[in-house]
């Protein structure tokens, strides 16, 4: 299926396995490229030695092209940019923050631009700055998230910029690619249905965790770091929402000195990071620490499957995803039904009058 996505990128296939934080690795960016999807390497959850370690090892896995996500806020951003130009990846792609600065560069050495979004104003900014191409997050999707749903805020962007437009958030089937190039996209993006893979990394009880949920399990909550997120519902994202802010400053200085140990960051360092997620809210210490250090969070679940410890983001399908395919059988179902779906509408095309 050939889309201005897939001309753009190179890939088979227009859908986007996107960069989870801990969960989208090596192993599970490879195996979404084999499949003909575009695979982007999660970045901000590693040092700068393991990252280009990790694009290295993607690059000895597939032939197929794939992406790299990262900070625009992040301190380090300049040198993770030079790390993706001299390791030849083909695809960049920014989450949170953007820099005008940043894609100059990476569009000067020929890598794609393909910034995250969850505002038509922002797509529209991004796209005057020179980005190749936009993912949009409706607020279905997981992690920090908008309020606007994808099918209301899709069609918005896709009427306000001349560049292809990627949908995310609530995708998880090939009715929903459909439904997105219908909206006028030229693909989709999904985490929480790659994430649901047996190629994903993720510890089997937290991939449970996330199949036994339903769509009243997953949750928008702004105790962890002040800015939306949407994640499953668990016992310490409940101690979040009830701790006061004593209790919750003491909760992240603890998080935050073992992320400190891990990344080898400074404290001044970890501030000004999560200073640098505030974009013009007000934060509480406990919130910019726990923005500095939500990396720590997320590991807790996602690498050492302590769910009672993190925190496990989530889009809301996964109150209805029941299986755990690898990344080969969930693509090659996607767009079997996405053919199936698209001659099921040809069928009433014709036998409408007229």
């Amino acid at each position: 299926m050939e889309t201005a996505l897939t001309r753009l990128v190179g890939v088979r296939h227009p859908v986007v396995q996107t960069g989870m934080g801990w969960v989208a690795g090596p192993r599970l960016v490879s195996a979404a490229a084999n499949a003909g999807a575009l695979g982007i390497l999660a970045s901000a959850t590693m040092t700068l030695d393991q990252l280009r370690e990790a694009i290295r090892e993607v690059r000895s896995r597939t032939d197929a092209p794939f992406g790299v996500n990262l900070r625009a806020d992040a301190g380090d951003a300049g040198e993770r940019v030079r790390i993706i130009v001299d390791e030849g990846v083909r695809v960049a792609s920014f989450a949170l923050a953007t820099s005008l600065e940043l894609i100059a560069e990476l569009k000067e050495a020929g890598v794609v631009v393909v910034p995250s979004v969850g505002a038509r104003r922002h797509a529209e900014k991004v796209a005057a700055w020179g980005a190749d191409a936009v993912i949009v997050q409706g607020g279905e999707g997981g992690g920090h998230t908008g309020e606007v749903a994808t099918t209301v805020l899709l069609p918005q962007v896709v009427d306000a910029v001349d560049i292809p437009v990627v949908a995310a958030g609530g995708f998880h089937d090939g009715r929903g690619l459909v439904a997105a190039l219908a909206y006028g996209a030229a693909g989709i993006a999904m985490g929480t249905r790659f994430l649901l893979t047996s190629d994903s990394t993720v510890p089997a009880a937290v991939k449970a965790k996330y199949l036994a949920a339903t769509v009243r399990d997953v949750t928008v909550t702004t105790a962890v770091d002040g800015l939306p997120h949407r994640m499953l519902r668990t016992d310490f994202v409940d101690s979040l929402e009830r701790s006061g802010r004593a209790r919750a400053l003491a909760q992240a200085v603890r998080r935050a000195a073992g992320f400190r140990r891990m990344s080898g960051l400074s404290w001044s360092r970890m501030v000004r990071d999560g200073l640098a997620m505030k974009h013009g809210k007000e934060l509480t210490w406990s919130q910019v620490l726990l923005a500095a250090n939500t990396p720590m969070l997320l590991k807790s679940s996602m690498v050492d499957g302590r769910t009672d410890l993190g925190v496990m983001a989530s889009g809301q399908v996964a109150g209805v995803i029941e299986d755990l395919p690898s990344c080969k059988e969930l693509v090659e179902r996607v767009m079997a039904e996405a053919r199936e779906t698209l001659d099921a509408l040809a069928v009433v095309g014709a036998s409408t009058p007229g």
